[in-house]
């Protein structure tokens, strides 16, 4: 069993209802401790913290999703993915573990899915109390956000559902090729992210539909990330074509009081890049 089924054997699938409809979403659960809830990026899932959940497990309880439309989860077709709905998500788990209180690890996708649960928590609508957040490499700032050019076309109403069917195993390491900083081995994280797109049926065409939200969103967000009294800190691959020194310098200078982690070394992708900086940054070791 290869490591990422042998991740989702050791989770399980619960039913969560998000607007009227129950859905399928894989959960993992590690450790012991105050809870700590990671949130992984597009395209892939929550195995991309599998290499740093067993530290984090000794010191916290985690709850490790795939969200609607990732690894596996439920995968509906004809649904318009939003990030709306995958905080709704995010809070019906909580509701269903009982969490109160959470620190919040998220990635890329998911960090636009923690600024809109940081404007709930602001509107005081949200019942889950956000202890502390940290965020690596994303799009918080949508205008300086630089998408791979696969990105873009997805969104194309002719070729984003042409490019979903035809994705294969090579299309995809082909696409992640420039995430990563040169000379890093990616061949494994490439097959897992695959495998973690492919499960269930390809849907990338309607999941990239976050660069719209983003956009459509941006100041609700933006105020929500600027203005949050959450202790905030960020672990930032430097590398990154997509999200990264170009963001760093926003956040460095527009969230200045922040613990802010430069990896001058890595790429999209801290977790699997550099997972013991990044343990050493989100523990405060």
């Amino acid at each position: 069993m290869s490591g990422i089924e042998a991740w989702w054997s050791a989770g399980e699938r619960v039913l969560v209802e998000l607007r009227g409809v129950e859905r399928a979403i894989f959960a993992r659960r590690l450790g012991e401790g105050h809870p700590m809830t990671l949130l992984h990026g597009f395209p892939s899932c929550s195995y991309d913290w599998a290499g740093i959940a067993g530290r984090l497990a000794e010191r916290h309880s985690l709850l490790l999703p795939d969200l609607l439309g990732f690894g596996a989860s439920e995968k509906p077709v004809e649904h318009e993915y939003s990030i709306d709905e995958q905080a709704d998500l995010v809070e019906a788990l909580w509701l269903r573990e009982g969490v109160t209180a959470t620190t919040l690890v998220a990635h890329d996708y998911s960090v636009t899915v923690v600024q809109e649960l940081l404007a709930r928590q602001a509107a005081g609508t949200s019942a889950v109390e956000l202890t502390a957040v940290h965020l690596l490499n994303g799009g918080l700032y949508p205008r300086l956000h630089r998408p791979e050019p696969v990105q873009t076309a997805l969104l194309d109403p002719v070729q984003g559902p042409a490019i979903s069917a035809g994705m294969t195993a090579e299309a995809m390491a082909a696409a992640l090729r420039p995430t990563f900083a040169p000379g890093f081995d990616h061949a494994e994280a490439d097959a897992d992210i695959w495998h973690a797109a492919a499960r269930g049926g390809v849907v990338l065409h309607k999941l990239i539909r976050y660069m719209v939200d983003r956009r459509e969103h941006e100041r609700r967000w933006v105020d929500a990330l600027e203005t949050t009294a959450v202790p905030l800190s960020f672990v930032w691959g430097q590398l990154d074509p997509i999200s990264g020194r170009h963001i760093g310098e926003e956040i460095r200078e527009r969230i200045p009081s922040a613990p802010f982690a430069a990896l001058e070394d890595v790429g999209h992708w801290p977790q699997l890049e550099a997972p013991e900086r990044v343990v050493a940054a989100v523990l405060g070791d």
